[in-house]
């Protein structure tokens, strides 16, 4: 059981690195499309912020529930 439960943890981590990586991605292109006023980036990079928000948030909220399933 104590492998299951780091397990889950590790997993948990990573989601949450990779949530966090798009989300930061998301903000340099967003940055990128204030910038130099182009539209498509703007759109593309809050995109990319909002769907690392909810990676994040899966992350942060459902993979912790993962180890009480056994």
């Amino acid at each position: 059981m104590d492998f299951f439960s780091s397990a889950v943890d590790i997993l948990q981590t990573l989601v949450v690195a990779i949530g966090a990586g798009l989300a930061v991605w998301g903000v340099i292109n967003l940055l990128e499309g204030y910038g130099n006023d182009n539209p498509g980036a703007k759109s593309q990079g809050i995109k990319q912020l909002m769907a690392g928000g909810g990676v994040v948030l899966i992350g942060t909220q459902l993979i912790p529930l993962l180890s009480g399933l056994f």
